[in-house]
């Protein structure tokens, strides 16, 4: 066994879509005697293989690999729900001597890993329909602007445009009767300490990774993406799930029901997803500072000197 494995440590590694941390992964795992354990809040859905970029199967046959298909598009995965199952992958991955590599995209999931989650309460399944359908009836905007009478201060730091964070917003309010803000300031335990985990930011220049969403995306069609989000739209499941927003998701749809053109979509799908970019670098930035930038290409290196084999 290396002197990475069979230890308390765990490698974090966080970055925009398409920079390449699902390689290097795979790669430390394979040289360190890791397991690698899944932060990205839509690759956790089995619906999705090909439009969020899963590993493969012939990768996932290389190394354990965690938390990847294991929900169905049907179910709403709560940043909750994704750190009991990080828990257990955890747990199972000490348990057995093997270092966890947790890799992703998604800000919240590594925050609530490394800083301990709000503890707020379940919303009553009666509340969040209640509004859901008042959203669909009256719009975001309406709710949004009924959030600004209530809970002015989150209110302002959400998009007026924001269905899902104003929906959940009202559903906290409602169901509580305290603000979104308040129990965020209830954490619990984080789930690794801080001065255990080896935390990096992949951070590519900025015209290579939007020429890299470029390319995926269209590999990502020829392997059958489309047909993937045809058995999705199939499904009628409700468009606030978390699956259905899945970045290329929604404009196939469209395109599916005839309302433009595949190449319209396509070019959408990737001015989106390069947007979405963007808004990582800016997260990560402000809201996890501790986080170590480095080029992609200079990552294997750093990994090499901070975790050596025996």
């Amino acid at each position: 066994m290396n002197r990475a494995s069979g230890t308390d440590r765990a490698v974090l590694i966080a970055g925009p879509t398409a920079s390449g941390k699902s390689a290097l992964a795979l790669d430390l795992a394979e040289r360190l005697g890791g397991v690698v354990i899944n932060a990205d809040s839509m690759q956790v859905y089995r619906d999705l293989a090909i439009i969020t970029a899963r590993p493969t199967p012939a990768e996932e046959a290389r190394v354990p690999h965690r938390l990847y298909g294991h929900r169905d598009a049907a179910t709403n995965c709560s940043v909750g729900m994704w750190l009991a199952d990080a828990e257990a992958a955890l747990a199972e991955a000490r348990a057995r001597g093997l270092l966890p590599i947790v890799v992703g995209g998604t800000g919240l999931y590594f925050k609530a890993l490394t800083r301990g989650l709000a503890a707020v309460p379940p919303v009553p399944a009666a509340v969040r329909e209640a509004v859901r359908a008042r959203l669909a009836r009256e719009g975001v905007a309406a709710l949004h602007a009924e959030l600004g009478r209530r809970d002015p201060g989150l209110a302002a730091r959400l998009s007026p445009n924001d269905t899902t964070r104003v929906a959940r917003a009202l559903e906290v309010l409602e169901a509580t009767g305290r603000s979104l803000i308040d129990w965020q300031g209830t954490g619990a335990t984080p789930l690794i300490a801080p001065e255990r985990a080896l935390p990096v930011f992949l951070a590519p220049e900025r015209d290579w990774l939007y020429a890299r969403i470029d390319t995926r995306f269209e590999a990502m069609l020829a392997a059958g993406a489309l047909d993937e989000v045809a058995r999705l739209a199939a499904r009628r499941l409700d468009p606030l799930l978390p699956a259905m927003k899945a970045h290329g998701v929604p404009w196939l749809m469209r395109h599916l029901c005839g309302g433009i053109g595949l190449a319209e979509a396509a070019e959408q799908s990737r001015q989106d997803t390069r947007r979405y970019a963007k808004r990582q670098f800016t997260w990560f930035r402000h809201q996890l500072p501790e986080f170590r930038w480095i080029a992609p290409g200079a990552a294997a290196e750093y990994f090499a000197e901070a975790l050596p084999l025996a």
